[in-house]
């Protein structure tokens, strides 16, 4: 049963609709493809667990492919994977993610499997013994690798004590204490219609995508929507020491910036793309190009719901880790204090719009760019609307926001590696 229809009258191969049980569904229909990327979402994420429940979420996502009431694990694997297709999932601070890519003629299919893996999954005691090994590993595969590690030390100490600081993987002591109980009481509170976003790009049409999700999907409960991530206190700044024996010195600058819906993001990822995105990057041709002071320099940033991070990572040999981040400093003060030059806005844009437009070529870009209206609560967004929005930055914006998060004394520098 459909409660809301709601294309938005520029955008009409995106249509958004709402079912009875409150479940939003979207879809792109993009012409000239044989295939689709289908998606399910949860609002559920790190964000929303308790400390000493850090990485429920991550094991709940692991736990539903060990099997369904209807499939085993080895059926959930091979059925799409022996159609040619694809079955994928992630954990983020905010959401759960369940994704598919098949061929067009295959999306029944893909949806089937994605709501038996959110509606059904088994989460057996048994399973979840075994399971706990796997997330076990991958938290020390994470431990093991420093240019990994580097940021999740960075994520801690920044946001100081918020549960964007928390790691999505959990500790070795809360994924060892979790009981399968504990990821059916999950599963049964957040797994509800007010927390799905059901999503598919591709060669899909909207209508017949929408009754197939409404059958397939009509056994959840409605449930309440989870909570909004309370407001990020002080973040901090300065510079910090993690020692660790290793070929080189791993370092992050970084701090919190607007969250996903501010207007100030285009700037932001302007800016961004300006200091540490490709070899014509500032960073990369003054710390790699002129000083050879490292092989791996870049910026990063990622937009939440309510606030976000935006840095820089080098890693470097021990003995110059000090002149690297020396350089990387004169880089954000220069920013901080000029902006970017006229000529050198005009160039970053073209670069952006022109990155924007070749990834939006790929249907599992487009499906993850359509969810997000959903999951942010923004309305439709077209890709002529968006860089509309990307040329509309002014130098002016540029400076300002430049000002206001980029000089080097608001971040805070992580060092990971030899004292």
């Amino acid at each position: 049963m459909i409660r809301i229809r709601s294309p938005e009258p520029d955008q009409d191969a995106m249509s958004r609709s709402v079912l009875a049980s409150g479940i939003e569904v979207l879809s792109e229909h993009i012409p000239g493809v044989r295939s689709a990327a289908v998606g399910v979402w949860v609002r559920q994420g790190s964000v929303h667990e308790a400390e000493d429940d850090s990485g429920v979420s991550h094991m709940l996502e692991h736990m539903v492919f060990k099997g369904t009431d209807r499939r085993t694990s080895v059926e959930i694997a091979v059925a799409l994977e022996g159609l040619g297709g694809s079955l994928d999932a992630y954990t983020s601070r905010e959401q759960t993610s369940y994704q598919a890519r098949v061929l067009d003629e295959h999306v029944p299919e893909a949806l089937d499997v994605l709501s038996d893996l959110v509606i059904r999954p088994r989460l057996d005691e048994s399973d979840l013994s075994l399971e706990r090994e796997v997330v076990l590993e991958e938290i020390a595969q994470v431990e093991d690798t420093p240019d990994d590690l580097v940021f999740e030390l960075h994520c801690e100490r920044l946001w100081n004590g918020h549960p964007y600081g928390r790691s999505i993987l959990g500790t070795s002591e809360t994924v060892g204490g979790m009981s399968a109980q504990r990821l059916r009481d999950l599963h049964q509170d957040r797994y509800t219609a007010a927390n799905l976003v059901v999503a598919g790009a591709g060669n899909v049409e909207h209508d017949d995508f929408v009754r197939r999700v409404d059958e397939l999907f009509e056994s959840v409960k409605p449930g309440k929507r989870s909570g909004v991530t309370e407001p990020t206190p002080q973040t901090r700044s300065g510079m910090e020491q993690r020692s660790r024996a290793s070929a080189q010195t791993h370092i992050v600058f970084g701090t919190d910036v607007p969250g996903h819906s501010h207007p100030d993001r285009y700037p932001l990822i302007l800016l961004s793309s300006a200091l540490g995105s490709g070899m014509s990057s500032r960073l990369f041709q003054r710390v790699r190009e002129e000083l050879g002071l490292c092989y791996a320099v870049y910026t990063y940033q990622s937009f939440y719901g309510v606030s976000g991070v935006s840095g820089v990572y080098v890693g470097t040999r021990p003995g110059t880790a000090q002149k690297a981040a020396d350089a990387v400093r004169t880089e954000l003060e220069r920013v901080a204090a000029d902006g970017l030059a006229d000529w050198e806005l005009d160039q970053i844009k073209r670069q952006v719009k022109g990155q924007v437009m070749i990834s939006l070529e790929s249907t599992g870009a487009r499906l993850h760019r359509l969810a997000s209206f959903a999951l942010h609560d923004e309305p439709f967004l077209g890709l002529n609307d968006l860089l509309e929005r990307i040329d509309d930055v002014t130098s002016a914006d540029i400076r300002r926001v430049a000002g206001d998060f980029f000089h080097p004394d608001r971040q805070l520098e992580l060092r990971l590696g030899p004292a």
